[in-house]
């Protein structure tokens, strides 16, 4: 620890910073708090904020302090903030300035403290806990008059059966479902990632996911930091503008992100070029069409800072059409698989033993399974056990009983396949498969995969109305404009879309109708779409 203890940590990119030795010192203070006003281990205390280092802070000071931490997203309203705290039983909310003023405190009885997460400074308290709060300065420079020192460090590591975290998967207000995630969960997944994608204080990356989602928080912040990278933060989502700047100055040795993202960056940046007709000449002629996609892939590394290793997809399939392309061009990317109650990894691979299509190959922290007399085959669930699997749902015994089977495997509600090498194929959620009047089960994401790989389409969902498969299409008329497309024309390119799409669709699934929709289709924080909010 010592030869980091000086190292940077956690950074507001272009803002404040935390060494490992500032990281430390804070921790302790919230200790020294913690435990000044009598919180115990397994007590609840919620953050809910924006990315930032203090987030990260706030969220290690409250796991090595062995209370339970419960993040919320900050796209939570704030009555589900206000919903989710008091389900949680959170005696602590540490959250943005103006979350608080809009949150009806009446609604959060059992709150002691509200601390504003960009300065650590108090919304709320009870007398006695303001007062500790504001004594907390004194009583740490008497315990330590020389300052924190690594030897002064000790944290509890015999809890991997206790409870670490509660993730909510949603803001709604009724029956609300927090996963219960244990030390040794979160341990399994950091574990696995220290083994496939080494890192070292060397290294830096730039947190673009909601730290409130357990994709962002193991894979952006905590296996990261561990390793001994600095981890830099940028606030909200930022634009495509910002993100640029961003990652040419910080040069991760990672990206992490959704196959949206990705497929943006083909058809913005790199389709335009590869559909040049001379291009298509060159890159027709062996040996030369490798040069050109490695200069192609060198440019695109070079426009995420130069550093990149790999890049992790996540929360979607990728595009097939899109796939061959970043196969060709020899990019280092790769599809994992996961979900909240996995903590949240169920499959990866390198890139180098990536295979197209899928979505990785099961993870060695837990125990994976498709539920098919062929899993090879004829899709079924994928289940799962192991470490990193969750203990259920808290104070929602209903859905933690429906959640497992009868041997204990988790329901995930994806629908796949996997080959003898453990590699897994998604083949849909089941409760979005259609099944059509002849018995075939249809798969909507798919028939979007091949609807979206066309011209102008920036996104699609395929439903089902009156056993007829609809699809719901998201275009880009700007481009269309600046083709010289009118409405008319427009029109009839819409059709030509569901036309050539349908002649490589098997029969039971094509799509009879496209609708168009004006505005991008409501998403999760990992951009996967709503799906219920479309029929």
């Amino acid at each position: 620890m010592n030869a980091g203890w000086n190292e940077k940590a956690l950074c507001n990119w272009r803002g404040e910073e935390f060494t490992y030795c500032d990281l430390a010192t804070q921790i302790e203070k919230f200790h020294l708090f913690f435990d000044a006003i009598g919180v115990k281990k397994g007590d609840k205390i919620a953050i809910c904020a924006t990315n930032s280092a203090r987030w990260a802070v706030t969220f290690l000071a409250v796991n090595t302090y062995e209370a339970v931490i419960v993040p919320l997203l900050s796209e939570f309203t704030p009555d589900a903030v206000a919903n989710l705290t008091h389900h949680s039983e959170s005696i602590i909310l540490f959250t943005d300035k103006e979350m608080w003023k809009r949150i009806d405190s009446s609604k959060v009885p059992g709150l002691r403290a509200v601390i504003a997460v960009s300065d650590f400074s108090i919304l709320m308290a009870e007398k006695d806990v303001e007062d500790a709060y504001n004594s907390v300065e004194s009583v740490f420079a008497a315990k330590y008059p020389d300052g924190l020192k690594p030897e002064n460090i000790h944290y509890n590591t015999d809890n991997w059966k206790n409870l670490a975290v509660i993730n909510y998967t949603s803001g709604t207000t009724s029956a609300p479902k927090g996963v219960m995630l244990r030390y040794e969960s979160l341990c399994a997944s950091i574990d696995f990632a220290i083994r496939k994608i080494p890192a070292s204080f060397e290294d830096n990356i730039v947190s673009m996911l909601p730290m409130g989602h357990i994709y962002g928080m193991v894979f952006e912040f905590m296996y990261p930091l561990v390793s001994g990278v600095t981890v830099y933060y940028l606030g909200k989502t930022p634009a495509a503008s910002t993100l640029l700047k961003a990652v040419a100055d910080v040069k991760p040795y990672l990206i992490i992100t959704v196959p949206l993202v990705m497929e943006k960056v083909y058809k913005n940046s790199l389709k335009p070029t590869l559909s040049k007709w001379y291009m298509k000449v060159l890159l027709a002629i062996p040996g030369i069409n490798n040069l050109l996609y490695g200069v192609v892939t060198k440019k695109l590394i070079a426009a995420f800072g130069g550093k990149v290793k790999q890049f992790i997809m996540g929360g979607a399939a990728l595009n097939p059409d899109v796939e061959k392309v970043f196969r060709k061009m020899k990019l280092p990317y790769t599809v994992g698989y996961g979900m909240t109650e996995a903590a949240p990894l169920l499959a990866y691979a390198r890139p180098e033993d990536f295979v197209p299509g899928s979505c990785g190959m099961k993870v060695d922290s837990a125990e994976v399974r498709i539920d098919s007399e062929d899993p090879e085959h004829i899709p079924g669930e994928i289940q799962a056990k192991g470490l990193n699997i969750c203990s259920g749902y808290f104070n929602n015994p209903e859905a933690s009983a429906n959640a497992f089977t009868e041997d204990g495997f988790l329901h995930t509600g994806d629908l796949g396949t996997m080959d003898k090498a453990g590699n897994i194929v998604i083949r849909g959620r089941s409760k979005n498969m259609i099944l059509s009047a002849n018995g075939q089960n249809i798969y909507p994401e798919e028939v979007e995969a091949v609807l979206n790989a066309q011209e102008y389409v920036i996104e699609t969902v395929v439903v089902d109305r009156a056993s007829k498969l609809v699809a719901l299409m998201y275009i880009d008329k700007d481009a269309m404009k600046k083709a010289g497309l009118d409405e008319a024309a427009q029109a009839a390119k819409v059709e030509h879309i569901r036309k050539v799409s349908n002649r490589v669709l098997p029969s039971y699934s094509q799509v009879t109708k496209i609708e168009l929709v004006d505005e991008p289709f409501a998403k999760t924080p990992k951009m996967s779409i709503k799906r219920f909010l479309y029929k």
